[in-house]
C-alpha cells in the first residue's frame, strides 16, 4: 500500500519522536527536543499563513506572548486551571487576530509585514510597561500544569523533561495533522489559489479577504499554543516571548526549512534550535557562523532546506 504525503509526513514525525530518545545521552536533550516541538508548532502556523496563503507576518510573537501570559496571569487572578488558561489564551489570540487582521490584511507585500511587525512590538511594549500586572521586563512565574503528577498516580512515571518532550510532541503531531488536512480541503485549496494570484482567486468565486483572515486567525492560535507550552515548561515568562526577534526567528525557521511544507518548516525549526547548541564550539563567532549558514542556505537552496534536498535526491535517482 502506497502512503500518501500526509501519512508519510506524520509517520516520519512519529518515528523521529519515538526513536530520538534512544540516542539521548542525558535528560538535557529531552529539553532540546521539547523546544524543537514547541518551535515546530509555531512555524506550522506560519506555513498555513505564508506557505499556503502567501501572507507574511512579522508580528506573530505577539500572539505567542498572549498565550504565554494567559497561563501566567489567569490561574492566580481568576482561579483558572493552567490547561484552561491555555485554551482561553488561544481563544483570545484568535479573537485579537480577527480584529487586527481585518484592517491589516487589506495591505499587501511589505506593507502587511510592517503592519504586523507593529502589532508584535505593541504587545511586547504593553507586557514590558505594565509592571504591576505582568512584572515588567523581569517577567513573572507561571503555575505548574499539574498533569505530570496525575500521570504518575496512574503509574506512568516520567521525569519533568520526559513529560514536556511527550506533551510538546503530542501538540506538534496534532497541529501537523490539522495543517496537512487543511492543505487538501476546499479551504486549503482556496488559500493556495490566492497564494498564486489573488485576482485569479477572486475571479473563480473565492472570498479573498475571508480566506486571508481565516489563515491569519488559525496561525495566531498555533503561535498562542506554542507560547503557552513554552511558558508552562519554563515555569517563567518574560516579554521577550513577544519580542520582534522572536517573530523574525519564527519566520526564519519556516523559510529555512521550506515554508510551503509542514515537514520542511518543522525541520527548519529543528535546525535553527539545534545550531546554537552545536556552534557554541566557535564561542564568540557563534552568531557569525549561524548567519553565514543561513545566508548560504537562502542563496543556494531557495525553496528551503528540506524541499531542496528532496528535489536533489530525486534528480540523482532519475
Amino acid at each position: 500500500m502506497t502512503l500518501s504525503s500526509k501519512q508519510a509526513t506524520l509517520l516520519v514525525l512519529v518515528a523521529l519522536m519515538a526513536l530520538s530518545p534512544l540516542f539521548f545521552p542525558s535528560g538535557y536533550y529531552y529539553r532540546i527536543g521539547s523546544l524543537i516541538f514547541v518551535n515546530g508548532l509555531a512555524v506550522t502556523g506560519i506555513v498555513i499563513l505564508t506557505g499556503y496563503a502567501g501572507q507574511i507576518s512579522l508580528g506573530h510573537a505577539g500572539f505567542a506572548g498572549i498565550g504565554a501570559y494567559a497561563c501566567a496571569l489567569m490561574p492566580p487572578k481568576f482561579g483558572v486551571h493552567p490547561a484552561m488558561a491555555m485554551v482561553l489564551g488561544a481563544a483570545m489570540s484568535g479573537s485579537v487576530a480577527y480584529v487586527v487582521g481585518r484592517p491589516i490584511l487589506r495591505l499587501k507585500g511589505y506593507y502587511l509585514a510592517v503592519a504586523s511587525l507593529g502589532f508584535g512590538i505593541l504587545v511586547s511594549m504593553v507586557l514590558s510597561n505594565e509592571t504591576a500586572l505582568t512584572g515588567g521586563p523581569d517577567g513573572m512565574k507561571v503555575p505548574e500544569l499539574g498533569l505530570r503528577a496525575v500521570l504518575n498516580e496512574w503509574g506512568l512515571t516520567l521525569t519533568n523533561p520526559q513529560f514536556w518532550y511527550a506533551l510538546s510532541g503530542l501538540f506538534l503531531l496534532v497541529g501537523a495533522w490539522l495543517a496537512l488536512n487543511l492543505y487538501d480541503s476546499p479551504s486549503g485549496r482556496a488559500l493556495r489559489a490566492l497564494h498564486g494570484s489573488e485576482v485569479a482567486a477572486s475571479t473563480v468565486g473565492i472570498d479573498v479577504a475571508a480566506a486571508k483572515l481565516n489563515a491569519f486567525v488559525i496561525s495566531a492560535i498555533y503561535a498562542s499554543l506554542a507560547g503557552s507550552l513554552l511558558a508552562l515548561q519554563n515555569r517563567m515568562v518574560t516579554p521577550d516571548v513577544a519580542g520582534y526577534m522572536h517573530s523574525i526567528e519564527m519566520v526564519t525557521m519556516a523559510v529555512l526549512g521550506g515554508s510551503g511544507s509542514v515537514l520542511g518548516a518543522i525541520f527548519g525549526a529543528g535546525i535553527l534550535t539545534l545550531l546554537p547548541q552545536v556552534l557554541t564550539v566557535f564561542q564568540q563567532y557563534e552568531q557569525v557562523m549561524l548567519g553565514l549558514i543561513m545566508m548560504l542556505v537562502m542563496i543556494f537552496l531557495r525553496d528551503g532546506l528540506l524541499p531542496s534536498l528532496v528535489s536533489l535526491m530525486r534528480g540523482r535517482g532519475e
